[in-house]
């Protein structure tokens, strides 16, 4: 990604309701562990640091990224030393810790089972991996391409990769799921008339108006309720938590 990309994602990643409702359904999940007092946590990936307050309440926190322009942003929040690095073989860490984060990042590597072997190395047994990513290859659009996906999962297809790294999955759901007819819907009309390449690569970083902002936030997030009790059976991404056997 280039420079301007980054600098508007910065912009926008504490207060756009995509990324804050992933972060609330994110922060509810990592509520639900029993984490270590002064638990050592890693995200990796951590794009320009949105996450890091967040995750600073449960532990220490490290964090990596891959983007030279995304680590100068993160590290201008003062929360953690962002270092770079990539996955699986670049990891700036030898520390071991108790919650490994990787969100919306494992779609970017071509070999996701190396990675999660190789941050399997840097937990701590019976500890945790927490793992968002993007679902369903049939809503793969413009928007993969410019981001750099390799590929879309569905949540069977995570479960499998994840257990051949040897790890045992804890938890596994969709979720963006109220939004995901109104999602889907849209990139697929795009996808027949082929509208998507006429659009401006950030435009999925625009910050909606406040109240339809708010609104989104809001409903997106809500879902975190139901996922403590259910798994929803479909949605525009998958969250998987599984643990170092």
């Amino acid at each position: 990604m280039d420079k301007n990309f980054y600098l508007q994602y910065a912009a926008v990643e504490d207060q756009h309701w995509w990324f804050v409702g992933r972060r609330r359904i994110v922060e509810e999940l990592i509520r639900q562990l029993k984490l270590p007092k002064n638990a050592k946590i890693l995200e990796a990936g951590c794009a320009t640091g949105g996450n890091l307050s967040m995750l600073a309440r449960y532990g220490e926190v490290a964090a990596m990224e891959l983007d030279e322009t995304a680590c100068l942003l993160a590290n201008e929040r003062r929360i953690t030393t962002v270092q770079q690095g990539s996955l699986p073989d670049k990891i700036p860490f030898t520390s071991q810790y108790d919650l490994i984060v990787i969100l919306d990042v494992l779609e970017h590597i071509d070999d996701d089972l190396a990675a999660l072997e190789a941050l399997s190395n840097r937990l701590n047994p019976n500890s945790c991996l927490l793992i968002t990513v993007p679902a369903y290859q049939f809503l793969w659009s413009y928007h993969d391409e410019i981001n750099h996906h390799k590929r879309r999962y569905t949540l069977k297809r995570l479960k499998r990769v994840v257990k051949q790294a040897g790890y045992d999955v804890c938890y596994g759901s969709y979720f963006n799921t109220w939004l995901f007819p109104l999602v889907a819907g849209v990139r697929l009309l795009k996808n027949i008339l082929k509208l998507d390449k006429k659009v401006d690569a950030s435009g999925d970083l625009n910050l909606p108006a406040k109240p339809i902002n708010k609104f989104l936030t809001f409903l997106f997030a809500s879902e975190r309720f139901l996922m403590k009790r259910f798994r929803l059976p479909f949605g525009v991404s998958i969250v998987l938590m599984a643990q170092k056997n």
